[in-house]
C-alpha cells in the first residue's frame, strides 16, 4: 500500500513540476512567433482538402496522406485558431518536424502568451515519431520526461478519448525533408465510436435549458408577425444573465448561441462546425427575420457561432469566403450579407473574449429593444454582384476600394449601441 502511495504522489509531484515549469518559464509578454497568418479565400479551400482527405477512405481501407510544410502549417494554424488566438511555425528539416507554437491566454498576471516549441521524429526503424526536443520558453526539458509527462496528463484526464480516436488509426508517420507521409486505417469501430464521442456534448443539461426556454419562446409568438432575431436573442441571453458569473458567463454565451444558431441556421451549421446540432422540440419552425431578411439573420448567428467554436479571423474569412463563391455561381457577392457576417463575428467575439465581456453582452443584450441595437441598416450596400461584376467594381477583396468599403462596414458595427462601448 504505501509503495502505491509513493508512485501516486511521485506522479502527482511530477505533473506539478511541469506544470509549474511551463507557468514560469513559458508565460511571456513577448510571443515567440508572430501573429500574423492570415486566412484567405484559396486558404480555406485547401484547409478544407487537408482536414477532409482522411474522410474519403471507407472503413477498413488503408489510406495515406502526403502533406507538404506549407499544408501543414495552414492545418496547423487553422485547427489551433478554433480555439484561441494561435500562432505555429512548423518545419521540415533532418527528417523532424519541428513545431513552435504561441497561444494567447485570457487576462492574468503572469503574461499575455504561452511559447512552446518541440520536435517530433523517427527513430531507428519506427514507424511513429516521438518525442525529441521540449521547451517552456527557453527552458530546455528532457524529451523522455517532457513526453512522459504530456503522455499521463493525457491518459488520465478527458483529453483520453480524443487522443485515442485520432491515434488508433495511425499506423505510420514517416518524416522526410520534403514532405510527412501519413498512412491509417479507419476501421467502421473507429466511426462509430467517434460519433459515439463527438455527440455526447448534445447531452448538456444546461444546454436543454436553452433550449426549452426557446421552445417557449417560440410557442408564444404570434404567426401574424414575422419573428426578429431579437425575439431569439433577448430573452435566452437575460436567462443566460441570470444564471451566470464571470467563471462561466462565456460557456453560457456559448450555449445560448448554439441553440439559437441551431434553430435558424441548421444546414449552413454543418459546414464549419464540429459542435453537435441538437434537436429542438417545438410545433413550428418560423423563419427568424433581420431588416425583413431571412438570409441576415442566417449569416448573422451563424458567424458568431463560428466566432464563438473558433475565433474572429476564421469567421471572417469564411464570411468572405461564401460570397465570393456567390459571385461564381449563386446569388451574388453581397455585401449585406457581408454586413452581417461582420457584426455576427462582433457580436462572437464580445461574446466569448473575456468573463468581463461576456457578461457585459448578456446584460445589454436583457435590456435591448430591438435588432437596431445590435445590427446596422446594411440595405443601402451592393450586393447581387456576380464574379464579372465584382472584379469591375472591386477587382478583389485585397483592393482599396474593398477595403475601403469593408472599414466603412466596420465603422457601423462599432457605432450601434452594443458595440458602441467607452
Amino acid at each position: 500500500m504505501k509503495v502505491i502511495l509513493r508512485l501516486i504522489l511521485m506522479f502527482l509531484s511530477t505533473l506539478g513540476i511541469l506544470c509549474a515549469l511551463l507557468i514560469f518559464f513559458g508565460i511571456s509578454d513577448t510571443p515567440t512567433v508572430a501573429n500574423t497568418w492570415t486566412l484567405t479565400h484559396d486558404d480555406i479551400i485547401r484547409a478544407k482538402k487537408i482536414l477532409y482527405e482522411g474522410s474519403k477512405t471507407k472503413p477498413d481501407e488503408i489510406g495515406t496522406i502526403e502533406l507538404t510544410q506549407p499544408d501543414i502549417n495552414l492545418a496547423a494554424n487553422y485547427l489551433f485558431n478554433r480555439y484561441r488566438k494561435s500562432a505555429v511555425k512548423i518545419e521540415l528539416k533532418d527528417n523532424v518536424v519541428r513545431f513552435i507554437v504561441t497561444m494567447s491566454l485570457p487576462k492574468n498576471y503572469l503574461g499575455q502568451y504561452l511559447n512552446i516549441s518541440f520536435r517530433f521524429g523517427n527513430e531507428g526503424n519506427n514507424e511513429l515519431p516521438s518525442l525529441k526536443k521540449f521547451k517552456a520558453g527557453e527552458l530546455l526539458l528532457p524529451a523522455k520526461f517532457s513526453a512522459f509527462v504530456i503522455d499521463n496528463i493525457i491518459r488520465h484526464t478527458s483529453l483520453n478519448e480524443y487522443f485515442i480516436l485520432a491515434t488508433r488509426p495511425i499506423k505510420s508517420i514517416i518524416i522526410d525533408q520534403q514532405k510527412v507521409t501519413i498512412s491509417y486505417h479507419s476501421s467502421l469501430e473507429n466511426l462509430i465510436q467517434a460519433q459515439n464521442v463527438l455527440a455526447e456534448g448534445g447531452n448538456n443539461a444546461n444546454l436543454d435549458i436553452y433550449q426549452q426556454k426557446l421552445s417557449e419562446v417560440i410557442k408564444q409568438h404570434n404567426s401574424a408577425w414575422r419573428l426578429s432575431l431579437a425575439d431569439l436573442l433577448k430573452p435566452l441571453f437575460t436567462l443566460a444573465y441570470q444564471r451566470s458569473t464571470l467563471e462561466n458567463a462565456i460557456e453560457e454565451n456559448k450555449m445560448v448561441i448554439v441553440t439559437i444558431n441551431n434553430y435558424v441556421n441548421r444546414k449552413e451549421t454543418k459546414k464549419f462546425l464540429s459542435i453537435p446540432l441538437t434537436t429542438l422540440n417545438t410545433e413550428k419552425r418560423y423563419p427568424t427575420f433581420l431588416y425583413k431578411r431571412a438570409d441576415l439573420a442566417q449569416h448573422f448567428i451563424g458567424s458568431a457561432a463560428i466566432t464563438a467554436a473558433m475565433n474572429d479571423q476564421v469567421s471572417k474569412a469564411v464570411g468572405e469566403e461564401k460570397e465570393l463563391s456567390d459571385a461564381q455561381g449563386g446569388s451574388g457577392f453581397s455585401f449585406v450579407d457581408l454586413a452581417a457576417d461582420k457584426a455576427g463575428t462582433r457580436f462572437g467575439e464580445m461574446a466569448t473574449s473575456s468573463p468581463e465581456s461576456a457578461r457585459k453582452l448578456q446584460k445589454k443584450l436583457s435590456e435591448i429593444k430591438d435588432y437596431t441595437d445590435f445590427m446596422p441598416d446594411p440595405s443601402d450596400l451592393p450586393e447581387h454582384m456576380d464574379d464579372t461584376e465584382f472584379k469591375q467594381r472591386f477587382e478583389s477583396v485585397d483592393s482599396e476600394v474593398y477595403q475601403a468599403l469593408s472599414k466603412q462596414i466596420d465603422e457601423r458595427i462599432v457605432a450601434t449601441p452594443l458595440y458602441n462601448t467607452p
